[in-house]
C-alpha cells in the first residue's frame, strides 16, 4: 500500500491527538473513497440506503421528509460502525 503525507492545521493535529483509539488511517481512507465515488458518479450510500429500504418493504412514494432522514441517520449509523471495525492487514 503507498503512503501519502497530509497536511493539517495545528488545532486538528491536536484534536486528532486526544484519540489515539481512532485509526486515522482508516477514517481518511474512507473519506477519499466516499469523495471519489461522488465525483465519478457512484453512490455507496445511496446503495446502502436503497438496501435498508427494500429491506423494510417502504414505498418511497409516501416516505415524509422526517422518515427519510430518520433513515439516512440509520443508514450513517450503520456505514460508521462498520468503517471503524474494518481492520487493515
Amino acid at each position: 500500500m503507498a503512503n501519502i503525507t497530509l497536511s493539517v492545521p495545528e488545532e486538528l493535529r491536536r484534536r486528532i491527538k486526544k484519540h489515539r483509539e481512532v485509526r486515522w488511517s482508516e477514517v481518511i481512507r474512507g473519506a477519499i473513497i466516499e469523495y471519489l465515488n461522488k465525483l465519478e458518479g457512484g453512490s455507496r450510500e445511496t446503495e446502502e440506503l436503497l438496501t435498508i429500504v427494500e429491506r423494510d418493504g417502504i414505498d418511497l412514494s409516501t416516505v415524509t421528509v422526517e422518515e427519510a432522514v430518520r433513515y439516512y441517520r440509520k443508514m450513517r449509523h450503520l456505514e460508521w460502525q462498520r468503517s471503524s471495525t474494518i481492520q487493515v492487514s
